[in-house]
């Protein structure tokens, strides 16, 4: 069974949907490093560039580790759309990578978005990029 069946089971009003099924990052360590603060708590928030659709408060996504497994259910309970320079203390804690800080935070979403660009892109260029910034509720698996 998939985290989604058994998530199902115990929720069967959600049944209709069908989650996208994705993995944080951009390689499999980042993967399994980034699922492990999910699943350890720390981490209850994501950002992504604001490309194609944007995911509403109370869809749902599976989580998968670094090798492609089904590790957990998220459903989204806030989002915001913005610059990135615009992230604010409070949402860079709740990502809850490194110390936890705003300046952590950027430094390492600016490399992150350099480095899975199209092209070459300035701080400036980088700052302007728009982001979905998303919180999370881990929902599936419930001893978690």
């Amino acid at each position: 069974m998939s985290v989604w069946s058994d998530y199902i089971a115990a929720h069967p009003e959600f049944a209709d949907e069908t989650p996208p099924v994705d993995q944080f990052g951009d390689s499999p360590a980042m993967a399994d490093e980034l699922l492990s603060l999910v699943l350890d708590g720390r981490k209850r928030a994501t950002a992504g560039l604001a490309e194609g659709e944007v995911p509403a408060v109370g869809d749902h996504w599976i989580m998968t580790d670094g090798e492609g497994r089904e590790r957990a259910v998220l459903r989204t309970r806030e989002i915001r759309v913005g610059r990135l320079d615009s992230v604010d203390d409070a949402f860079a804690w709740d990502e809850g990578e490194g110390d936890r800080s705003r300046d952590y935070w950027l430094r390492e979403h600016r490399a992150f978005f350099r480095r899975t660009a199209d092209r070459a892109l300035t701080e400036q260029e980088v700052d302007a990029l728009q982001v979905v910034f998303e919180r999370f509720d881990l929902v599936w698996p419930p001893e978690r």
